[in-house]
């Protein structure tokens, strides 16, 4: 064995002894650091296997041992780039998920089942022999459609690794940029070797690749021993900025669009890059197509607003923010609140209407009369209640059951409402029992309101399968006396007497309170 390819054999051996120090290194401490260990664990033990591999094929001395331990470092080689990628994925805080891993895990997989079974289509090698002139363990090679393909995918991995450091150099912080370097070093020396050994500058017959790997080995070394890659790692900034929830657009001090994440993107569809530069009312307007529902210089502000013709409600808290250089700018942060205003909805509508006729209940009749009643009160305003009951209502539900009583409560309501104008403040006030009050409106108004709903309702029957049931009403109205201290209850009191007063007169009547 000539001196120059020992030399070949201790550079090799030196790279897969480094590889598999540092896989061993960082597994016995993977407890101690973050879980992009376990991507770099897998990425140095496949680089490892190649150096190994390619060692114990320098020292073959027949074509079939050579084939061997070809195929052995297809079981590494591989696979080691699309490791390094993810690797630096997972460093920069990109998302991995199953599926991209198995997407790039496919090729490697393939290239090692093309390899192996080389001598039966010549996919891979169109030509793979011992070099004449050298003799072992030199070989000449003539690349096959799958190299090319295998050779694009390896290059591809690395370059895209590659890329991703530079993209986020400048927004790592200085303490972090020589773990980014050593990065950078880590698939730039494999891409120019390889680069160099295609374009045939290196010796023929020999892969060099697996020779200047302890180079990078040795940089990852010291990175995780000065400065702590596993336990202390940069969080890319755009990984935090588009991880949030929120929708989140800055401003600059002119008020135009300068960045989004993609919680906005999803929020306002139409958001895009071509709106970067625009002032923000404008972009408002492509997106919405209204006007912006705040001022944009008001310092900090919340507001609820409602978007894409109410489908979605947002929150959108405002506020100043300082850019490099003491730039002003303005940052705008979007919420999602639409289920929790429906929940309160649903929440406000149960504690304020009567579930079976959706009409305002006890509760939130007093609550919106009181109010009604102190207005008028204090502008002398007249304000009359009528009082509402169903005439027979429990021979009905005795007669027909509760599900026709029900049926009952419903039809009269129906009624009433055709007759009633929306702003009439009308509830049920319990049972079979409605009230209605009439804001600025005197006992005669409310003498012929009364009647007109008695009437109406007389006039259609309710409907059933057991037939037709007539439906009659006792009502009772009562006027608020002016400039007297007269309490809502004592109105109301007094609305109760007249229905008493109706319902013991026959019923299917209307009384009005009679004045002392």
């Amino acid at each position: 064995m000539h001196s120059q390819l020992t030399a070949y054999i201790t550079l090799v051996s030196t790279s897969g002894v480094l590889n598999l120090y540092l896989c061993f290194y960082v597994f016995l401490k993977r407890h101690k650091y973050t879980n992009i260990a376990n991507f770099f664990i897998l990425y140095t033990a496949a680089i490892a296997i190649y150096c190994f591999s390619s060692a114990f094929g320098l020292v073959a001395v027949t074509l079939e041992q050579i084939k061997f331990w070809t195929i052995i470092q297809y079981v590494g080689m591989p696979v080691s780039s699309p490791f390094g990628l993810l690797f630096i994925m997972r460093y920069l805080g990109v998302k991995i998920t199953k599926k991209r891993c198995m997407a790039l895990l496919l090729i490697p997989f393939i290239s090692l089942v093309m390899v192996a079974t080389n001598d039966w289509h010549h996919l891979h090698y169109k030509v793979f022999e011992i070099d004449l002139s050298l003799g072992a363990p030199f070989i000449y090679q003539e690349i096959g459609i799958w190299y090319i393909v295998h050779g694009i995918f390896t290059f591809g991995c690395m370059f895209v690794a590659l890329l991703l450091v530079f993209y986020h150099w400048k927004e790592t912080a200085k303490v972090y940029r020589p773990q980014l370097i050593t990065l950078m070093f880590g698939q730039f020396v494999p891409i120019i070797t390889a680069f160099i050994y295609l374009v045939g500058l290196t010796p023929s017959g020999i892969d060099p690749v697996p020779m200047i790997l302890w180079l990078s080995s040795l940089l990852y070394l010291w990175a995780i021993n000065s400065s702590r890659m596993f336990t202390i790692m940069p969080i890319a900034k755009d990984a935090i900025f588009n991880s949030i929830n929120d929708g989140v657009i800055v401003l600059d001090e002119a008020y135009r669009l300068i960045e989004y994440n993609q919680a906005s993107k999803k929020m306002f569809p139409k958001l895009n890059k071509t709106l970067i530069g625009m002032n923000f009312k404008k972009v408002w307007f492509e997106l919405s197509g209204s006007s912006f529902p705040s001022k944009l210089e008001t310092a900090t502000q919340v507001i609820h607003f409602g978007y894409d013709h109410m489908k979605r409600i947002y929150q959108v808290r405002t506020s100043s923010l300082e850019h490099a250089n003491n730039n002003k700018g303005q940052l705008l942060i979007f919420t999602d609140i639409t289920e929790v205003k429906r929940l309160q909805m649903e929440l406000e509508h149960q504690a304020y209407y009567d579930d079976l006729t959706q009409i305002y209940n006890r509760r939130a009749f007093f609550q919106k009369c009181e109010l009604a009643f102190a207005a008028a009160t204090k502008t002398s305003s007249p304000f009359t209640i009528i009082l509402i009951d169903i005439d027979y209502f429990k021979r009905v539900n005795d007669t027909y059951g509760h599900s026709v009583g029900d049926q009952m409560l419903i039809h009269v309501v129906q009624v009433c409402q055709a007759i009633l104008k929306e702003d009439m403040l009308f509830a049920r006030y319990g049972g079979e029992e409605f009230v209605l009050a009439l804001k600025e409106g005197p006992e005669i108004k409310g003498e012929d309101l009364a009647n007109q709903l008695r009437k109406s309702v007389e006039a259609q029957p309710l409907l059933t399968e057991q037939g037709d049931i007539s439906v009659t009403l006792s009502l009772g109205v009562a006027e608020a006396a002016i400039d007297a201290e007269e309490t809502l209850y004592q109105l109301l009191n007094k609305a109760d007497q007249a229905l008493y007063l109706a319902k013991r007169n026959g019923r299917n009547q209307v009384h009005v309170h009679t004045k002392v």
